[in-house]
């Protein structure tokens, strides 16, 4: 009897736990993409290279965005990596712009120098995961990942 009566208990929470994975696998979630490598400035130190990161809010309420890692490739090489810790919220029932800055210092570049050639177009991979805290189903990580080349700016470029 004592037998019959666990198996009961176990069939039922297995029901329930199979409810709520249900419930929640199928719960909306934010959506989102990310741009394009481009230049944005240069300082003594570095190049500063951005991409921005679009994400639409289906709720009527805005959520927290937990944190942004990026990593910037070039010529397969790290080249800057980082995170971006509490950088704001997502508003609600919008879509929400993100900038992710990268900085590139310039000893890498310089190494990247052989694989440039006369046109100063450099591969790269940016790989971002993006951490939202969303009701009832916790932090969630949406990976992003984009592929492409861009081109430094030459002194005549800047003058």
């Amino acid at each position: 009897m004592a037998s019959e009566h666990t198996e009961q208990k176990q069939s039922l929470m297995d029901k329930a736990k199979e409810f709520v994975a249900d419930k929640i696998a199928h719960i909306p979630k934010p959506e989102a993409s990310l741009d394009s490598v481009s230049f944005k400035s240069m300082s003594r130190e570095c190049i500063t290279l951005h991409s921005n990161v679009n994400v639409s809010n289906p709720y009527d309420h805005r959520l927290p965005i937990c944190e942004v890692t990026y990593t910037l490739k070039c010529g397969g090489k790290v080249v800057a990596s980082g995170s971006m810790p509490d950088p704001g919220w997502i508003a609600a029932s919008e879509t929400t712009k993100l900038e992710i800055p990268a900085k590139v210092p310039y000893d890498l570049l310089i190494s990247l120098m052989k694989d440039l050639g006369r046109d100063w177009d450099i591969d790269y991979e940016l790989h971002v995961g993006l951490t939202i805290d969303l009701p009832i189903y916790g932090n969630f990580t949406i990976p992003l990942s984009t592929t492409g080349e861009f081109k430094l700016p030459t002194l005549k470029d800047m003058f």
